[in-house]
């Protein structure tokens, strides 16, 4: 396994996943900036690697994926051009990536972390996971995606009543909204994430990030518009040697060995 420690942020890449992890336990994984800027070099080496084609991100310990924004950082920089750049290096917001991404909620996850977990693609979250945007609390709004992101994944008004008081809810709850797609014990978390990327990591890594980017780009398309888009990325990968092994791999009732080519 190969492990890039850099300060606050731990990534490691084995059997074509790369781990993602957020390491401040000591402050529930608060996020800093240099622990954005972090976040935002993995994302970027987790894209550009041809051998890793699905990431998990967590969090350090068992008490918080991240409690979002690290307040006592932020309270030096207030109202400063410094804090509207770090908006810059955030994976939530300008990092496209079309390889999937799964978020293994290890418990708390609030205002900058519930917007990580969000710009995840699949989120699998603890028994005790608690999930919030406070950030109205404290005299501020989520900038890293949270009022465009949790609008779309719970409905419309539970999620305006969520961003405009800070109340939390529960795992439980999560599931059923829709905001998390599994839930289980603790102990079972990293399993339950590895399970699912192995899952993903058993098809062909062109259709995989080929279905990802038709259905980010034509989620608010209207549909004759979308559909437009889901040709012509199918078009781009029609003719590689993925689909070709893909087809000759069923006509020959085989498994077949995708290589992303």
């Amino acid at each position: 396994m190969e492990e890039i420690l850099v300060k606050y942020v731990i990534y490691k890449t084995k059997d074509r996943i790369a781990y993602i992890t957020l390491n401040r336990p000591e402050v529930m994984n608060a996020i800093n900036t240099d622990a954005w800027q972090e976040l935002a070099k993995a994302w970027e080496n987790f894209r550009d690697d041809p051998e890793v084609w699905t990431a998990i991100v967590t969090g350090a310990g068992d008490k918080a994926f991240s409690v979002g924004a690290d307040l006592k950082e932020l309270n030096t920089i207030v109202g400063g051009a410094h804090f509207m750049r770090i908006m810059t290096y955030a994976p939530t917001r300008n990092l496209h990536v079309w390889k999937p991404i799964i978020a293994a909620i290890n418990g708390a996850v609030m205002g900058g972390g519930l917007e990580l977990a969000m710009a995840c693609d699949l989120r699998i979250a603890t028994e005790q996971a608690m999930f919030g945007s406070p950030e109205v609390r404290v005299g501020v709004i989520p900038t890293m995606g949270g009022t465009q992101r949790l609008p779309r994944l719970i409905p419309f008004s539970i999620a305006l009543r969520m961003l405009m008081t800070g109340e939390l809810i529960n795992a439980k709850e999560a599931l059923r909204l829709g905001l998390v797609d599994e839930v289980v014990p603790q102990d079972k978390l990293m399993s339950a994430a590895e399970a699912l990327a192995s899952k993903i990591n058993e098809n062909s890594p062109l259709a995989v990030r080929s279905v990802k980017e038709a259905v980010y780009r034509g989620i608010d398309m209207p549909l004759e518009e979308s559909l437009q888009v889901e040709g012509l990325i199918m078009s781009r990968i029609f003719f590689s040697n993925d689909t070709k092994e893909g087809i000759q791999a069923f006509l020959e009732r085989r498994t077949p060995k995708f290589k992303g080519e």
